[in-house]
């Protein structure tokens, strides 16, 4: 919304946010000709927390730094970790300044990121609380496996892992027409396809929130609905086991 989110959320509905967890990302920052531009620059992190706070009119509950891999991927590891490590820096020091109760990585592409904490070391970087990611039956393997190494490097465990993007963009794009995933879901669980594969968006990876948009109420009652929905763990297994050999042969 043209880096006025904040702004609409608070004018839309002030009176209800304090009944919310608000959380909320910084990286991204008004560039030329509509485009965005990434940074992690301190000085523009410091003031994109501290003008959240302010438009927010409370503090966010927590803060991700946001794709850090778009200002990461072209940079060796150990000039990646030193970069994220000034970034970490500054949103462990906005807990401490009360500018956000906690913060976490989001990230899309995660192998930069994970170079760049690899690089780092155990003690090299900030740990966030919270890490964000794809999740969902359409995630390629080689995302799984790097997310779940990342999750385990930056040892954050599965209930503090948000999983984001379960539909790969749209319902209403055809592969949710023709895709199939009752075979992934306990027997005698009735659902529509979509149902079943936001619910299994909380396996595949093991994350304990999916983000997803709220701007459809009907579509949102369905998937609250799915959360109670249950899936065959052996099965999703097997398909993950089935990922994972797809992707061996295609790099062989």
């Amino acid at each position: 919304m043209g880096f006025r989110s904040h702004e609409i959320l608070v004018r839309t509905a002030a009176d209800l946010l304090p009944h919310f967890s608000v959380s909320t990302k910084v990286g991204f920052f008004p560039g030329t000709d509509g485009r965005s531009d990434h940074s992690l620059e301190p000085a523009r992190l410091r003031e994109a927390l501290e003008m959240t706070a302010v438009t927010l009119g409370r503090v966010p509950d927590v803060v991700f730094l946001h794709n850090p891999e778009r200002s990461l991927g072209d940079l060796e590891p150990a000039d990646a970790a030193d970069r994220l490590a000034v970034a970490a820096g500054i949103l462990a020091d906005a807990v401490t300044a009360d500018l956000c109760r906690s913060w976490g990585i989001s990230t899309w592409n995660p192998q930069s990121v994970l170079a760049a904490v690899t690089a780092a070391g155990p003690s090299g970087l900030a740990r966030p609380r919270y890490l964000m990611h794809r999740a969902g039956i359409l995630v390629p393997a080689r995302i799984l496996d790097t997310v779940d190494d990342l999750a385990r490097a930056l040892d954050v465990a599965t209930g503090r892992r948000w999983g984001m993007s379960p539909f790969g963009g749209d319902t209403a794009d055809g592969v949710w027409r023709t895709m199939a995933l009752h075979p992934l879901m306990a027997a005698n669980e009735e659902c529509s396809t979509v149902a079943a594969a936001f619910r299994l968006a909380f396996v595949l990876p093991p994350v304990g929130r999916v983000a997803v948009g709220t701007n459809r109420p009907g579509h949102l009652e369905e998937l609250v609905r799915a959360l109670d929905l249950n899936v065959d763990d052996r099965n999703v297994d097997r398909f993950r086991d089935m990922l994972a050999r797809r992707q061996m042969r295609a790099v062989g």
